[in-house]
């Protein structure tokens, strides 16, 4: 860890010096068939023999295992750790020497065994390989072994990450190849190829020797979906709306058709406020005409019903939406368009009358760590606004980026929204997350004043709000170092006032920190008026280019969490704690005054403050302004209940936001080839996201599992301490959550394809959780009750509804909604095949039925299945698109 003032320098010097940090034994390297070196000297390497190192050597990284040793750091998290061998084999010899590989890992190496190489931990994931005093050069065909030990668990073959580079002091830095990602031409998303597979379910698969999650093969995922595919009940397709509405009474017999499209009698609705439903409508066919099929629409205020409201009729001669304002009408059309189906244009004929859940309908879209597209951006509002999503929570600045144009502070972009090779970071930030060196790689970027205002008008006209979000105190690396690369140039044309303006670290404070992501100086220090002067202005920007886009910035995101033991030494800190008259007295509440005063800065400037609740429970109500809006995203096996429910009694606004099944950066199913994180979670398909109750969070240890698939309960009575104090307790009578928000963040999506193929089909189950409080939900107790496997408070046959309604769900989204999704060019996962052959037939089925599934015989070419098949050998299977223009993964099914 490094002193804040001087991170990027003493990270430059750690590039070039040989420290041994993590602890090293030694191992012999591996020579193939022998072909040892002589003793040829070495010479420093030239930058045509780093280009030749980097085109031939062959990376292979290998998870050996995490179960943890007594190899492992005991003083770190109970002793866990995973092992790692990680080998690097030549094509040709090289007798080249003075050079390291910068790389990205996951989380940071404690240890290492090799003769000829050393590895050391710099800064959040990046980490150095060196050359050791026994290193004796390649020779052709030649693997050196460096196997080490990181922090943790690695169950995915995923977590590796790419862009391995080779750097000298007088070479230009290169990437090696082999550690280059590439897109799969037939599934589209991205792969590694220098990441061993998988085939150790003790060693690679479990977390721990506890762990109890099993390797869904297609086998088991087969018997899964036997129940949605074996249903005999025939689903009315035709009258689904996606999400479900509130009352519908459409009818199987009486049709209406729109083959000569609609004719949209507008009345007291403005035409920019619906012209985005109507654009829906005719993407899928339906056109505007002056001969079609009367739409008449009206506002009705009634301030009875909640915002979005709506009632849809559809006659033999006319269809008429009227809505609660023009969000309402807005709505309507879009479940008028909810009932095409593609490829006809003939609708049920009844009435529907529809309201909301909850107000807030969110999703989080991380393009900090990993940018992504601005059409990325308008699809998602697309399809958002098709399903009644109503708030965009846009990440926008994090350690790894800053992603939004200040055009009074040009820094942020000109060097926080890149990674490159600049080690001073003047003109980039480091390579991060595997970035790489390239400055215009897609994983770099950011949106311009006019992207981002196309963004916010795309959005209001679909009635979304964007809540902006620039995370800080922590989480901030991205906006210190640009601040800092700010300071060095204002200093340079000796204007020192300028300089320190917006200065967000203290040159002098030598605090040692890691924050969660394993960072020393990614905080913005608490104690400095430049830091809240930069608040106001950046905030100031933000507004302004919100008012000009016609979507006045009424809410923002603060972040405010994880702030890792920052400011502890720091010589400012010390002084503002013995000189200040906000009462705060000791370092631990700094975090909290942060998030304090900036709430009270956004109030005045008419800004309601939002951040993450563990970001909030520290801070003091009575300084908070009256309306605050709580992220609450702890892990629900670990009772994080409690902390939502102390912060709903504070009158705060609360927008579930539980890991365990609203963060689409996790995998959807338990198999190291899924992409994802996985601390809360290693499956969260479209079913589990179905299945949540977000009015009740204690009720899901009935029936749901941690992390590592063991039984848990949730305790949500009233608990005290040894004095009789209350801890924690249920929530207050009549108390709401304002609403739940899905999150998708980046730190290894890179890339939009993989963006989506995250967020959907997920997002049709977030949008129904959202909008339709299901039957079977079980009603929160507010007297309290403690919950487990044992109780029986969701019932048999709430359980039997719930799946049935599932089985109907997943027809409506393989027979309808995918393939809109298809139609909109959106690449949504397909699901893997569940498949077994017995007695040498063939059986397949998918997880929403009505998808394509291909199988191919060893040796032979693909084809369609349509039921079962005779098979004589070993099959692989996959889902298709409808067109067939992309794949799914490949499985293999053994024949017995």
């Amino acid at each position: 860890m490094k002193r804040t003032i001087v991170s990027s320098i003493l990270l430059a010097l750690a590039l070039t010096a040989c420290d041994k940090q993590p602890t090293q034994t030694t191992a012999s390297s591996n020579v193939n068939e022998g072909k040892a070196l002589s003793d040829t000297s070495l010479s420093s390497i030239t930058q045509a023999q780093a280009a030749q190192l980097a085109n031939d050597l062959a990376v292979n990284y290998k998870v050996i295992t995490n179960i943890p040793s007594d190899k492992c750091d005991q003083s770190q998290e109970n002793g866990l750790c995973f092992e790692v061998e990680l080998s690097f084999t030549a094509k040709q010899a090289s007798l080249a020497k003075d050079w390291t590989i910068l790389f990205s890992h996951i989380a940071p190496i404690q240890s290492f065994e090799s003769d000829e190489l050393e590895v050391k931990h710099l800064n959040g994931d990046l980490h150095k390989i060196s050359l050791a005093d026994g290193f004796k050069g390649f020779a052709a065909g030649e693997t050196k072994t460096l196997k080490f030990r990181a922090l943790y668990w690695s169950l995915s073959e995923y977590d590796a990450m790419p862009n391995y580079i080779i750097t000298g002091d007088n070479i230009d830095p290169v990437v090696i190849e082999s550690t280059k990602p590439y897109i799969d031409p037939v599934t589209k998303i991205e792969s590694m190829p220098f990441v061993e597979p998988f085939s150790d379910y003790e060693n690679q698969f479990k977390r721990s020797k506890d762990d109890s999650t099993q390797w869904l093969n297609s086998e088991a995922l087969y018997q899964r979906n036997k129940e949605v595919n074996q249903s005999s009940q025939k689903y009315d397709i035709a009258s689904a709306i996606i999400p479900t509405p509130r009352e519908s009474n459409l009818s199987k017999e009486n049709t209406l058709d729109l083959s000569s499209g609609i004719q949209v009698n507008f009345n007291n609705v403005k035409p920019e406020l619906v012209e985005a439903a109507l654009s829906r409508i005719a993407s899928l066919g339906i056109t505007v005409s002056d001969a079609g099929i009367p739409v008449v629409l009206n506002k009705k205020p009634d301030n009875n019903q909640k915002i979005g409201s709506y009632e849809l009729s559809i006659s033999e001669n006319a269809i008429n939406v009227t809505g609660v304002d023009d969000n309402g009408v807005f709505n309507g059309l879009q479940s008028l368009a909810s009932l095409i189906v593609m490829d006809s244009k003939v609708i049920p004929q009844g009435q529907v009358k529809d309201a909301p859940h909850y107000a807030f309908r969110g999703i989080l879209v991380d393009v900090a760590r990993n940018f992504h597209s601005k059409d990325f951006i308008l699809r998602l509002l697309d399809q958002m606004a098709a399903y009644k999503l109503n708030k965009l929570h846009l990440h926008l600045g994090d350690d790894e980026g800053w992603r939004l144009e200040i055009p009074s502070l040009p820094e942020l972009t000109e060097v926080g929204s890149k990674r490159c090779f600049d080690l001073q970071e003047q003109e980039c930030l480091v390579p991060q997350l595997g970035a790489g060196l390239d400055k215009t790689a897609p994983v770099n970027g950011y949106y311009s004043v006019e992207d981002y205002t196309e963004i916010l008008q795309a959005a209001t006209a679909r009635h979304i709000q964007v809540l902006p979000s620039l995370d800080m105190p922590g989480h901030s690396r991205a906006a210190v170092k640009s601040m800092a690369a700010r300071y060095q140039k204002y200093m340079a044309l000796e204007e020192e006032e300028k300089a320190n303006e917006f200065l967000l670290y203290d040159a002098n404070d030598p605090t040692v920190y890691s924050s969660v992501q394993f960072y020393g100086d990614n905080t913005i220090n608490a104690c400095m008026e430049s830091s809240y002067a930069f608040v106001e202005e950046v905030m100031t920007q933000v507004k302004k280019i919100h008012a000009d886009a016609g979507q006045p910035l009424t809410r923002y995101h603060i972040g405010a969490d994880e702030t890792a033991g920052a400011w502890v030494e720091s010589e400012v800190c010390k002084q503002f704690l013995a000189n200040n008259d906000k009462g705060v007295t000791e370092v631990g509440q700094l975090g909290a005054y942060f998030v304090e005063r900036v709430s009270n800065m956004l109030a005045e400037m008419g800004i309601e403050a939002a951040a993450w609740s563990d970001g909030l429970e520290h801070t003091r109500t009575e300084n908070m302004p009256a309306i605050v809006q709580a992220n609450a995203w702890g892990h629900l096996p670990w009772q994080s209940h409690q902390q939502t429910h102390e912060l709903a009694n504070r009158n705060w606004q609360i927008v579930i936001s539980t890991p365990d099944v609203l963060y689409f950066d996790f995998p959807y199913e338990a198999d190291p080839k899924e992409h994802g994180y996985y601390w809360a979670s290693r499956h969260t398909n479209t079913e589990k996201v179905f299945q949540f109750m977000p009015d009740n969070l204690p009720v899901h240890a009935e029936f749901w599992l941690d992390r590592q698939d063991n039984a848990y309960s949730a305790n949500d009575t009233v608990v005290k301490d040894e004095k009789g104090n209350i801890k924690s307790k249920p929530l207050d009578k009549g108390r709401k959550f304002l609403g739940i928000q899905g999150q998708l963040w980046s730190e290894n999506t890179r890339t939009d394809s993989t963006a989506e193929y995250k967020i959907y089909p997920r997002l049709f189950a977030l949008a129904e959780r959202a909008w339709h409080l299901a039957d079977w939900a079980v009603p929160y107790n507010y007297d309290g009750f403690e919950y487990s496997q044992n109780t029986k408070v969701f019932t048999e046959e709430q359980r039997a509804q719930r799946d049935a309604e599932w089985a109907r769900f997943a027809h409506i989204l393989g027979q309808k909604e995918l393939v809109k999704l298809e139609q909109s060019e959106i690449d949504y996962r397909l699901p893997t095949v569940g498949a077994v052959i017995e007695n040498g037939i063939l059986k397949a089925n998918t997880a929403f039925p009505g998808l394509t599934i291909e199988f191919q015989e060893q040796g032979k070419a693909w084809q369609k299945y349509t039921g079962e098949v005779e098979v004589t050998t070993d099959v692989n299977v996959r889902t298709s698109t409808f067109e067939g223009k992309r794949k799914g993964r490949i499985t293999t099914v053994a024949k017995k």
